[in-house]
């Protein structure tokens, strides 16, 4: 279960922000990688996103090694990273699976170093010096085997900055894009609450107080908040219905030949509202869709407004599901008021 703490709106703006800049740094090269790797951590550490801060953090320093021993938790992060690699014993053909713990700044001086060696190497009377690799020589025995090998190892390193480019790109670019569409579904929500609130303002007004309560219980982290949230969308209803359809007698409908008796007391708030798009949309699939949502979530009110009246809280067992039956509110009561 992922117990992180949802990070703060405007944590969510700066991580945004600045994700959208990391991908710019990637993708024209503005800035050395390992530099992106610390921009990295800052913004799963804006997002309460604790293992992949720490893996940025080894990623831009190196992963700890004690006595050639990786720590368990350190080599894990390192695999999920995709730093795994396996080694095959040539006389027993056995496969050791290790990492490789270089650091991402560590990884470009040896492919810079490499390339500056490979250079050096074309010229037959220069050579790296076997005693210190960080050493070119006057050799006047250059030959086409070192070059090889320092070609070997410059591939190796840049096929291991590509790979470490290519994690950071994916992991900043998928939360990018999820920053992105909940901005887009956040405006999406203000709208329509705008719209809605403005509404229950001028044919519910006694119902505002009742949508910032709303508000206030769903900010709280305490599960008995929630369902009170929960409780105010019931009552919110209930007064749109008094609104619209007030209280009367039963009354009989007939449809296809057969008729049905339809309840519209007082606690019948769900069949009031029901009949009222009823008798007000002209669209028989608008009717079905609203009517069939309002059913649905009038059952889901209700049940935690009896459970609640039992003493049990246990009901809305998240903040998430809880937001879930506001927004259904929301949207429902958006369609219904569109009819007026």
């Amino acid at each position: 279960m992922d117990e992180r703490i949802p990070p703060s709106k405007k944590a969510l703006i700066d991580a945004l922000a600045l994700s959208g800049e990391i991908l710019k740094n990637i993708e024209l090269s503005e800035i050395p990688l390992a530099s992106v790797a610390l921009k990295a951590a800052r913004l799963a550490r804006l997002l309460n996103d604790s293992p992949i801060q720490k893996t940025m953090e080894y990623e831009a320093s190196g992963y700890p090694v004690i006595l050639n021993v990786v720590e368990y938790e350190a080599y894990q992060l390192a695999v999920n990273a995709g730093r795994e690699i396996q080694t095959i014993d040539s006389a027993t053909k056995a496969i050791t699976k290790g990492i490789f713990p270089d650091s991402i700044e560590e990884l470009e001086r040896q492919l810079k170093f490499l390339e500056t060696a490979l250079s050096a190497a074309q010229d037959p009377d220069v050579s790296v010096s076997s005693a210190n690799p960080n050493q070119i020589v006057w050799n006047p025995l250059g030959n086409s085997v070192e070059r090889s090998n320092i070609r070997a190892d410059a591939t190796l390193a840049s096929k291991r900055l590509a790979v470490r480019r290519s994690f950071i790109y994916s992991y900043v670019l998928r939360r990018h894009d999820e920053l992105r569409f909940s901005g887009i579904a956040d405006d999406i929500f203000s709208r329509i609450r705008q719209k809605v609130d403005s509404a229950i303002g001028e044919k519910v007004p006694h119902a505002i107080q009742k949508l910032t309560s709303v508000y206030e219980n769903l900010q709280s982290d305490n599960p008995e908040d929630w369902s009170n949230a929960v409780h105010s969308c019931r009552r919110l209803l209930k007064d749109l219905a008094d609104a619209l359809c007030p209280p009367h007698s039963d009354v009989v409908l007939e449809q296809n030949g057969r008729k049905r008796t339809v309840k519209l007391g007082p606690e019948n708030y769900i069949n009031r509202i029901i009949f009222f798009v009823e008798e007000h949309s002209e669209s028989a699939r608008f009717t079905d869709i609203v009517g069939s949502h309002l059913k649905f979530i009038g059952e889901r009110l209700d049940s935690v407004s009896e459970a609640t009246q039992k003493g049990s809280h246990d009901k809305i067992v998240s903040r998430e599901e809880a937001d879930r039956y506001v927004v259904y509110t929301y949207l429902l009561t958006g369609d219904i008021l569109s009819l007026l």
